[in-house]
């Protein structure tokens, strides 16, 4: 599974470089000089991290090979990509990545299956998007509601509050 970490923006001068809209939780790991990240559209990469740098709350890129700005515009648009095998499972033992959730089966604490986590949204708080045979169910990823997961059992326990899930 190939998860996005960022989008690739306008060019920024004439050397190459280009904005990036980071959206990882570890812009200093994904970004760091010589990684590797593959692209949508794919025949656009892999792309090779030469140089980072911050800037105005964006990073700016150099690719290996977009040596000038019209080079660097051709990027424009391409979302930066990378496998979810590669990122480690959070030391924390209460934060989750997106993917660890998705799949997951949805149960209540009395043992009713209730779907399968397909999405995680992040709109000011983190939301479960549970498919369910009579439509999708959205779920506050809080203790309160949520508190059992169980990635390796590929489970999480819900406690929803009457009306939650109608």
């Amino acid at each position: 599974m190939l998860l996005a970490v960022g989008r690739i923006g306008r060019a920024h001068g004439v050397h190459g470089e280009v904005s990036v809209e980071a959206s990882t939780d570890d812009p200093g790991a994904r970004f760091a000089p010589g990684s590797s990240l593959a692209t949508d559209p794919s025949h656009l990469g892999p792309l090779t991290v030469e140089s980072v740098r911050p800037h105005a709350g964006r990073l700016l890129v150099r690719f290996a090979g977009f040596d000038d700005r019209t080079a660097a515009e051709a990027l424009r648009g391409v979302l930066l990509l990378v496998d979810a095998a590669d990122i480690a499972p959070s030391d924390d033992p209460d934060e989750f990545h997106d993917q660890e959730l998705i799949g997951l089966l949805a149960v209540t604490t009395d043992g009713t299956e209730i779907g399968e986590v397909v999405d995680v949204e992040h709109l000011g708080q983190d939301l479960l998007v549970i498919r369910r045979p009579g439509g999708d169910a959205l779920v506050p990823f809080v203790h309160a509601l949520v508190p059992e997961v169980d990635v390796p059992g590929g489970r999480i326990v819900l406690d929803p509050p009457p009306g939650l899930l109608e």
